[in-house]
């Protein structure tokens, strides 16, 4: 009798199919992950910026002149994450007055397609997040 060792093409088949199939649900599951800690990050970005607002604000009596004409931030980081790694999210101060602002945080490069949107905040400590059409979308913050 011939003593074979190894794996048939049947068995190797089958591992190759299950590995598949593994991958397949496991993998659209990482990525929702990943979008969702770029997402938490921009949020504590967001209260950051608030923070810095606020600061400005002791300082100045308005929160006005805390940004550029385009709205990009002077008192704190254009992008997040803050440390300078690969920016996800553009903050922004979309509207500023002596006594109130709006702060978003709009998403870019491979997070521009999460289902939140641009994530807002304002002086009152109202959330919300906008779709691409400006549709508020719930469960966001």
């Amino acid at each position: 009798m011939f003593n074979a060792k190894g794996f048939t093409l049947l068995e190797l088949m089958i591992t190759v199919a299950i590995v598949g199939i593994m991958s397949a649900i496991a993998y659209p599951s990482y990525q929702s992950h990943i979008s969702d800690s770029r997402r938490a990050d921009a949020k504590a970005a967001l209260l950051g910026f608030a923070n810095a607002m606020e600061r400005f604000y002791t300082e100045n009596n308005t929160y006005e002149d805390t940004s550029d004409e385009d709205g990009v931030p002077s008192i704190y980081a254009a992008t997040s994450p803050v440390d300078g790694s690969t920016p996800y999210y553009n903050l922004r101060v979309a509207a500023s007055s002596t006594s109130a602002y709006t702060l978003n945080a709009a998403p870019i490069n491979e997070q521009a397609s999460d289902r939140c949107g641009t994530l807002t905040l304002t002086q009152t400590g109202a959330r919300g997040a906008l779709d691409s059409e400006g549709d508020a979308v719930p469960d966001c913050w």
